[in-house]
């Protein structure tokens, strides 16, 4: 629905815009009375709507397994990039890498369902947040002990996908840390920040990935 009101709301702009000109050139006044209405009715429901579910919507945990995952929309508003953790593991050692607390070693499938378009995530950020909302950044370090990985950014051929690794260094008494993952450019979260039902809209609540391990492992090499 957030993909079809944000559609109608652009091609109605563009209707508008052309409205006015011709208003304008025939000095029409009662036209340009009657197309700013029009728009300033729709962006109030629009308004209204963007608000309304945001405010409305609860924060979404995604198993660990769950081949769902999450979707992307982005720039063309297409949807067809998905993120999924497929497994986690957790070790006190990653090579010669020795924590006083755990590392979390998490598995993240990136997907596309596109029919024909060879499409990729783009300036993806991925953080962990624990239940007192402490976040924690990716430990690049730890992740080059594990060998060569693709970058989130590989380009996905139709249908196709590939599993990435990346590595938390996080608290041995940590409460029930989620994996949130962003991505985009600046036009894309400026387009996702307006767009209905999107997790990146004004006030949306979003969706997490649960980071209980699978595998518990005394050393990672």
């Amino acid at each position: 629905m957030g993909v079809l009101l944000m559609l109608m709301t652009l091609g109605g702009l563009a209707i508008a815009a052309i409205l006015l000109a011709i208003a304008w050139l025939n000095e029409s006044a009662w036209l340009k009375k009657f197309v700013l209405g029009g728009v300033a009715i729709w962006l109030g429901f629009y308004g209204v709507m963007l608000i309304g579910v945001s405010l409305t919507s609860s924060d979404r945990r995604i198993a660990v397994g769950d081949t769902d995952g999450k979707e992307y929309c982005g720039f063309y508003l297409d949807c067809h990039m998905h993120t999924a953790v497929s497994d986690v593991r957790r070790s006190r050692s990653i090579g010669p890498l020795r924590t006083k607390g755990e590392y979390y070693i998490v598995a993240v499938n990136i997907s596309s369902n596109a029919k024909a378009a060879t499409l990729g995530l783009h300036n993806v950020a991925a953080s962990v947040i624990d239940a007192d909302g402490r976040e924690y950044e990716r430990d690049l370090r730890a992740e080059e002990e594990l060998g060569p990985q693709p970058e989130f950014e590989e380009l996905v051929g139709p249908g196709e996908s590939f599993t990435k690794e990346i590595v938390f260094d996080l608290p041995v008494d940590v409460a029930n840390p989620k994996l949130d993952i962003r991505e985009g450019l600046g036009i894309d979260r400026l387009i996702e920040a307006v767009q209905i039902g999107d997790e990146d809209s004004i006030f949306h609540a979003r969706s997490y990935f649960k980071l209980q391990e699978q595998n518990t492992g005394e050393s990672v090499k």
